[in-house]
């Protein structure tokens, strides 16, 4: 029930002018990362990088190379290439101070000799380069002559593109669906547009698509923010929303004698941190609460939060209920059984485990056991909210690494109870503007220490030049009975990409320590093949594994003591500190190489710098969301995480703490977006495609 207003923007590219079936399909690369059919709305998201300035025309002789530059220029002549030749088309041209090359390939020679009649002056945009000590342009975004330059807008935007389509034809594209946006309420309050001079939703779309200055395109200006700021309120308007319902359902209260939890911290090896007995006791406060819990548990690599879940368990096992405890990989789940069983047989918990390897009687069993009531506490994958798995009595269920999940799958969980409270755990640590972003209907619980024992971790930048020292060391600490991982960023070669490829590096490794050595795991394995190769490393049957970041979450082996991590330069500072915590779980002194390949640039030379500096996970969380903004610092482009259309994170954060008190005030005065504003907010619910949230609103 879409508000009849909007209609016009979710049409599809196709009715634009322009777009026949072949460019619609370049339109959907371009524009739709998860499949489907690219509509206006979509291509109104897709906004500018940058901007050719035209009021600036630099003569030839003051051309920056690298540099999208306007020229005017005499065409001289056109070098056509030698019949099936597969040298370019090339055209020269010259002004007062200069000559340059204008580049094509594949050309279509009678279009090219109408564009550049020789001798006639051509205005012509495009990126300027230095080849073979030449100034050239190759395929220019616009060559058009005087008359038609005088009509052009002096400042363009520049947009990301993909093969097949070219910066004028998106261009013409997005102005077509310009014309075609609808004039809509206003959901901004007034007194928060005007101090700020920003302009109203479709003067901010016009002014980014159709600038009058550079500074219009640039993500902090009005016209960027203001979109930044419909976005997160509509955001924060649906996370409300959505805690509002959870909310609404009566809870149970869960209160026991708190014998199990007590039997548990007696047997732990270990006393509790700080952080973990707050935890703990947020958890179990909420629980005994008759509202339903929705919390999250974040917490640095090694900071105890499976402990902290295995205490919340007690509590609802301790009041007569079930626990179910999901993680996204066989690995993951099986490293929480690993870690939960002793302890659970200690306190009298009966522990069960499920994924999708079980099969025939031994799967019967289980699930006639836990219908029965017989298992207090089942772990698992996926497998867990199949149709067939039925609870006696679930009243709590756990899901770790959060972000891996769709919001599907995890109310498939909770749904196999009555009123389920839950916990997710992530071992990513958010910095506080990502949480109140994709865990903003949660209430947050943080675990900023590490258990007692845990040894500080060496980490050291080598260069890949120094490939054969670094398989010395390696050999060094396998000589010495140490266990090493060698993580490389793909599984096999290409020829499109110099990266390491485990593969090969597996090969390589084997042929210098032996085949009994070496092992290899990788995504592309079955999970059975998988869970084998890190049993055997586990057990030291090998004791070096080749693998892909499919380690990065969820191995434990204390024994392992150092971490190769080839192509550093390649990966996040999140997904660093995630491998790099796979060492240092033992007694011994742990070291992480970070081998990466010379020059470095500037913002992978910050990455490494800031991994030397230091192993606090939150800190170093924050710089990766400056650094490379909050792109794949929760691998948002899973399902069920929200992906941003228009918000940069590392500009935009500022912005949060307005937008969810915005959205706070809002539904306060006005729970059901009935009033003339509500319903405004409403079509901005539908825009940013919050539509969860208003069918939220219908169901009451």
């Amino acid at each position: 029930m879409r508000p009849f207003l909007l209609n016009p923007l979710f049409a599809p590219v196709a009715v634009l002018p322009g777009v026949g079936p072949k460019q619609e399909k370049n339109y959907q690369r371009l524009l739709c990362a998860h499949g489907g059919a690219p509509r206006l709305v979509d291509l109104l998201w897709h906004l500018p990088t940058g901007a050719i300035d035209r009021r600036a025309r630099p003569k030839l002789r003051d051309v920056k190379p690298d540099s999208i530059v306007t020229v005017a220029v005499v065409i001289d002549r056109h070098r056509r290439p030698p019949p099936r030749s597969r040298a370019p088309y090339r055209i020269d041209a010259h002004d007062e101070t200069g000559v340059i090359a204008l580049i094509y390939f594949n050309a279509y020679r009678p279009l090219l000799e109408r564009l550049y009649p020789i001798g006639e002056r051509r205005y012509v945009s495009g990126k300027a380069e230095i080849w073979d000590r030449t100034l050239q342009m190759v395929h220019p975004h616009w060559t058009v002559d005087e008359a038609d330059f005088a009509k052009l807008p002096l400042i363009d935007p520049i947009y990301p593109l993909r093969e097949g389509l070219s910066l004028g034809h998106v261009g013409k594209t997005i102005h077509a669906a310009l014309n075609r946006l609808p004039r809509l309420p206003e959901w901004q309050d007034p007194a928060w547009l005007t101090p700020r001079a920003w302009p109203s939703f479709g003067d901010a779309l016009t002014r980014l698509h159709r600038p009058s200055a550079p500074f219009d395109v640039l993500p902090h200006g009005p016209a960027w923010s203001r979109l930044a700021y419909d976005e997160l309120l509509a955001g924060q308007l649906a996370l409300a929303l959505t805690r509002a319902h959870r909310r609404r359902p009566p809870g149970r209260a869960h209160v026991g004698r708190r014998a199990f939890g007590a039997a548990l911290i007696a047997a732990l090896p270990f006393s509790l941190t700080p952080s973990q007995r707050r935890a703990v006791e947020e958890i179990v406060a909420d629980l005994g609460k008759p509202q339903r819990m929705l919390r999250l548990l974040q917490g640095d690599v090694g900071s105890g939060k499976t402990v902290v879940a295995l205490l919340a368990a007690a509590q609802i096992v301790d009041a007569g209920g079930q626990v179910a405890l999901m993680a996204p990989t066989e690995i993951l789940a099986r490293q929480h059984l690993a870690t939960l069983a002793p302890l659970a047989q200690a306190a009298g918990i009966r522990i069960g485990f499920l994924s999708g390897q079980e099969r025939g009687r031994e799967r019967t069993q289980l699930l006639d056991r836990l219908a029965a009531g017989n298992i207090d506490l089942l772990t698992g994958t996926h497998a867990l909210f199949q149709k067939e798995v039925a609870f006696k009595d679930l009243r709590l269920a756990i899901v770790d690494e959060q972000h891996r999940f769709g919001v599907h799958q995890r109310l498939a969980l909770t749904q196999k109870g009555d009123a389920v409270d839950v916990l997710v755990m992530t071992a990513t640590p958010i910095p506080r503007t990502l949480a109140l972003t994709y865990f903003g209907d949660m209430d947050v619980s943080e675990l900023r220490e590490k258990p007692a024992g845990r040894q500080p971790i060496d980490t050291r930048m080598v260069s890949l030049e120094r490939l054969a020292d670094l398989v010395a060391a390696v050999g060094r600490a396998l000589a010495r009975g140490e266990r090493v991982y060698w993580v490389c960023p793909q599984v096999e070669e290409s020829e499109q990409t110099d990266l390491a490829a485990a593969q090969e590096r597996c090969v390589v490794l084997k042929q210098r320590f032996g085949e009994d050595t070496v092992d290899l795991v990788h995504g592309r394995l079955k999970a059975i093949d998988k869970d084998a190769a890190m049993a055997r490393f586990a057990n030291g049957e090998c004791r070096l594994l080749v693998a892909t970041t499919v380690i990065e979450v969820g191995v434990d082996v204390p024994e392992a003591t150092v971490m190769v991590i080839e192509h550093a330069e390649r990966f996040g500072l999140a997904q660093l500190h995630q491998l790099r915590g796979r060492v240092g779980r033992g007694t011994g002194h742990s070291t992480c190489l970070l081998a990466y390949k010379a020059p470095l640039g500037e913002s992978a030379r910050a990455r490494l710098t800031m991994m030397r500096q230091t192993q606090d996970g939150f800190r170093i969380a924050e710089e990766d969301l400056r650094l490379r903004g909050e792109g794949d610092l929760l691998g948002k482009r899973q399902s069920g995480t929200p992906g941003f259309k228009v918000v940069r994170l590392e500009v935009h954060g500022p912005l949060i703490e307005p937008a969810r008190e915005h959205a706070a005030s809002v539904l306060t005065l006005d729970p059901t977006l009935a009033s003339e504003r509500g319903e405004a907010l409403r079509h901005l619910l539908y825009l940013f495609e919050q539509d969860d949230a208003i069918r939220l609103l219908r169901a009451g």
